[in-house]
């Protein structure tokens, strides 16, 4: 199949749990897709995950297989879209960029920065093939992130100065104890800034630039049974000079807003559960943010649970534009590569005791640094 064609690209989720659902449900809403397989170590996962999109949504039922190696030997496929445990996600790419197909990632790109390395190579190779491969960063496409990046990169918020990003979120014990791969570094690769925080960390370096210098400090203070943090903080400092704070926990209960505020000498932004808040420039006459995005997108507006929805869908139709098009897709594997060192960075930061470079997490210096949930766990 070209990337000129008219039919719909065929895509196989592989991992069917709520996040296989979710990526199900956007897919379906775009009118150049269609699920034609599902892959789940656990047979039970695709059936009800099939079972689901045949009764809920009116889709033709998928096939369904137990790995990927079988599903492209027994179903028509052109997009792979992984929604396994984060510790599963380059192996799966790999075999499915082997077999020549489009793919899409789940955040984060992998949890170990050597393999992340290995399929940023593959990927390079893959595009000069045609080929599309994109890692989920859905809130790089909210109008209100898009607003904010269009004015840190043009210089409508003059030189930039700070940055502060908070994720504060709670997850209970039980969260944590119903999947053996949750809070493993293994599997899930850390906890509340790997897996919960990790598109905010990619929208902090989105809109401020490229990190120099990471200095953080992570805890387990309110969960068991596990090996990762439910509480990091750190300070980031970036080429510019910029400066930003950046705070992630599981433990802050009921669970409250990721808010991430951008400030230049010039103008200032607040973003606030993926809305604006804020927006103001030396330029503009107090707050425009009622100006700058839909009425949807300002802070208080009425959104449902499809919000979650529409957010891969944003990023769906670029992928598939990307295919069509034959062009690099809106966050391509390097984007993602950038976020997760980022992410390693704030761990090795809190294992060592120190500040740590981003160079020398990039060229793989610390590589052989275990992490732990840090000096204050």
């Amino acid at each position: 199949m070209t990337a000129s064609s008219t039919l719909p690209l065929r895509v196989a989720i592989v991992g069917c749990g709520i996040i296989g659902l979710n990526h199900a449900r956007a897919i379906l809403k775009h009118p150049d897709l269609a699920i034609t397989a599902l892959v789940d170590a656990v047979p039970a996962a695709a059936t009800g995950l099939a079972d689901q999109l045949v009764s809920e949504h009116g889709a033709e039922r998928p096939a369904e297989f137990a790995s990927l190696t079988a599903a492209l030997a027994g179903a028509p496929i052109d997009v792979v879209v992984i929604c396994t445990p984060s510790g599963l996600h380059v192996v799966l790419a790999e075999e499915a960029l082997a077999a020549g197909k489009h793919v899409v990632i789940e955040k984060p790109l992998d949890v170990s920065l050597p393999r992340a390395r290995k399929i940023l190579a593959l990927s390079r190779r893959a595009e000069a093939d045609g080929l599309v491969v994109s890692v989920i960063s859905q809130h790089r496409f909210d109008p209100a992130s898009r607003v904010v990046a269009d004015a840190a990169h043009s210089g409508a918020f003059g030189r930039l100065t700070s940055g502060i990003a908070s994720v504060a979120w709670w997850r209970s014990q039980e969260y944590y104890d119903s999947g053996q791969w949750r809070g493993t570094w293994e599997l899930d690769g850390g906890g509340a800034v790997m897996n919960q925080g990790v598109h905010t960390v990619d929208l902090l370096v989105w809109f401020l630039g490229t990190p120099v210098e990471i200095d953080a400090r992570t805890a387990l203070l309110a969960h068991e049974r596990v090996e990762i943090e439910d509480v990091a903080v750190a300070t980031i400092r970036f080429e510019s000079g910029a400066l930003a704070v950046l705070h992630a926990t599981t433990a802050a209960y009921p669970g409250l807003s990721v808010r991430v505020q951008v400030h230049g000498d010039r103008g200032s932004a607040i973003i606030d559960d993926d809305q604006l808040e804020y927006f103001a420039t030396a330029e503009t006459d107090g707050d425009r943010a009622a100006d700058m995005v839909p009425a949807s997108e300002l802070r208080g507006a009425d959104r449902g649970p499809e919000q979650f929805v529409i957010g891969h869908l944003r990023q769906y139709e670029d992928i598939v534009d990307a295919i069509r098009e034959n062009r690099a897709p809106g966050v391509t594997v390097a984007d993602a590569f950038l976020s997760l060192a980022v992410v390693r960075a704030v761990y090795l930061s809190a294992t060592l005791g120190r500040p740590v470079l981003l160079d020398d997490v990039l060229d793989g210096s610390l590589d052989d640094v275990v992490v732990t949930t840090g000096v204050n766990a």
